[in-house]
């Protein structure tokens, strides 16, 4: 089954980091998908820029972001191809997000069969 996990945390903090935390943090988060990768389970992943370089469309026009009034906004994904929910969720509480932000696991349809 396909699990997309959507890491959420404070863009804003990241911003402000130190470089070489943001580092540290970026070198677990290769080392993690390098694991996803071995186990087979990796589909898809990025990071994704700022919120506020983004846009939403509506047919009423266009807005700027960011698109949430909260501090934490979607800054990444990883979409997995695994057995079932339980292995989503043990993969996902291995995510490094989930150490300072949070991961949302959504079951993904699978149209292509």
């Amino acid at each position: 089954m396909n699990y997309l996990f959507l890491l959420y945390d404070d863009e804003d903090a990241w911003d402000a980091m130190e470089e070489a935390k943001r580092n540290d943090i970026f070198g677990s988060y290769m080392a993690y998908t390098e694991a996803l990768k071995k186990s087979n389970a990796h589909v898809a992943g990025a990071p994704l820029n700022h919120s506020r370089e983004g846009k939403r469309i509506r047919q009423a026009g266009v807005q700027d972001g960011p698109f949430a009034d909260g501090k934490e906004q979607l800054g990444g994904f990883y979409l997995v191809d695994v057995k079932d929910l339980d292995e989503a969720l043990e993969w996902a509480a291995r995510c490094p997000c989930a150490s300072y932000g949070y991961v949302e696991v959504r079951p993904a349809w699978n149209v292509e069969q």
